[in-house]
């Protein structure tokens, strides 16, 4: 059966998209992995939609399971293979195919580099808004699939508002396109959103029109202490507020992960480490000196106000980068992590400081616990940790899982705000979401993949 369907794979597609043996192996599953060879059948690598439909329909004629390879920047295991399965990787696929000004699209393959999007957006003075750390990795597929959030969901939203059309691949090789470029189109079930977020359980997503927005020409930022969530939260509202829907990045940090984060000589603190919390926030507008005075002023009064303790404002192109590399780059605090363990959770925003406290305070119970670092997209909601620990035990993992997950249910919380559920998650789910929606899941899942061939054993327990 090896044999058979690995050389069918090769009369169909030819030998030089279907990687088998030693060709397999030097290969991985995660770039954080890449020490660790892939453990796999095959690796399919398609040039085109009609090869992942190919690929996908012999494999579903001999019920061979599937896992779908974008960038490899996954944060719970949804890349994760065993020896007897079958990837399809993305990354050939990753053609930028038109730029369509006036109705402000983009129409790329599924491979494409987030940053390499953006770029393209940038040179037609268009922005996709879309950004995270891992912009210069991720495929536009992945997140998609994994429905990314990032740095600008204030404003922007999820990867969900940012997709306009779509083309998947059904676990029997059936295309399903429609690559509209159009806003509204409220014609029935928008079988789109089945996929985005679905992290390849449902189909292989092979192309999508993504919506781009006028490129700001001002870009506004500072770095604000603070000692009190609750001043947080007041500035929140008022700086959204003062700056009439051009807030777009509104990111906290508290004290250990801003000290982390900013560990001479690598990278120079913007502000001292005197106060509990430290927020990074980014206005875009459209008029560069006058934003810039705007958000000078409101830092000001923020500041009679007793609002906040001390502010920094970037002042230069170079500001920026100094400022954002801080947010974008956690690297200086995994470094510090003999075993890392890492969360992105939702809360509602007015529970944030109570909840971090408490999640910390209980972490530091356990003894194998050596530092937690707490920080997020705390406008939407989004709080992540990066926890180090002295060993990685599963009954450790699980342990820490516990303390993390535990308060999210009652509060009506999520376990999960942008990575996904995966396989690390999975256990979780219940917390987040109900019996019957979690029946309803599964409704979807075997009606559309009947012989559970796309990526099994990820996000849901059938």
């Amino acid at each position: 059966m090896v044999e058979s369907i690995t050389t069918e794979l090769q009369n169909y597609l030819g030998s030089d998209k279907v990687l088998t043996g030693d060709a397999v192996q030097e290969r991985y599953h995660h770039i954080w992995r890449m020490n660790e060879p892939l453990r796999a059948k095959a690796v399919i690598i398609p040039q085109t939609t009609r090869d992942v439909a190919t690929a996908l329909k012999i494999c579903n004629d001999y019920n061979q399971p599937v896992v779908p390879h974008g960038g490899l920047t996954n944060l719970v295991g949804s890349t994760e293979t065993s020896s007897e399965e079958v990837v399809i990787s993305m990354e050939k696929m990753n053609a930028i195919e038109e730029v369509d000004e006036s109705s402000r699209t983009m129409t790329v393959q599924a491979g494409a580099i987030l940053e390499r999007v953006q770029l393209a957006a940038k040179e037609k003075n268009l922005l996709f808004p879309l950004n995270f750390g891992a912009k210069g990795s991720a495929q536009i597929g992945g997140a998609i699939s994994t429905n990314a959030g990032g740095l600008r969901v204030v404003k922007f939203g999820m990867t969900r508002n940012l997709v306009l059309g779509l083309e998947t691949v059904l676990a029997d090789g059936t295309i399903i396109s429609s690559l509209k470029k159009i806003i509204k189109d409220n014609s029935a079930y928008d079988l789109k959103q089945l996929f985005i977020g679905s992290e390849g359980t449902l189909g292989i997503i092979t192309k999508a029109v993504l919506k781009l927005v006028e490129a700001p020409k001002s870009r506004v930022s500072a770095f604000i202490g603070l000692n009190h969530y609750d001043k947080v939260v007041e500035l929140l509202k008022f700086m959204d507020s003062a700056l009439a829907g051009t807030l777009s990045g509104f990111e906290l940090m508290w004290q250990p992960t801003y000290m982390g984060l900013t560990s001479p000589p690598m990278i120079k603190p913007p502000l001292p480490y005197d106060y509990n919390y430290y927020v990074l926030m980014e206005a875009l507008g459209g008029n560069d000196e006058p934003d810039q005075q705007r958000l000078l002023e409101l830092l000001e009064e923020a500041t009679k106000s007793g609002m906040i303790e001390d502010a920094v404002p970037a002042f230069s192109g170079s500001d920026l980068d100094w400022f954002w590399r801080i947010r974008e780059e956690v690297d200086p605090i995994v470094d510090q992590c003999n075993h890392e363990q890492q969360f992105d959770i939702s809360l509602p925003i007015g529970l944030i400081g109570a909840v971090v406290d408490g999640i910390v305070e209980n972490l530091y119970t356990l003894k194998e616990i050596e530092k937690v670092f707490a920080f997020g997209h705390v406008a939407d909601g989004n709080i992540h940790f990066i926890i180090g620990k002295n060993n990685d035990s599963k009954e450790l993992i699980e342990k820490i899982n516990e303390v993390v997950y535990s308060p999210l249910e009652e509060i009506g919380g999520s376990v999960s705000a942008e990575h996904g559920i995966g396989v690390h998650k999975k256990a979780y789910l219940h917390l987040s979401r109900n019996p019957e929606e979690i029946a309803l899941m599964k409704t979807l899942k075997t009606s559309l993949d009947p012989k559970g061939i796309l990526n099994p054993g990820k996000v849901l327990d059938i």
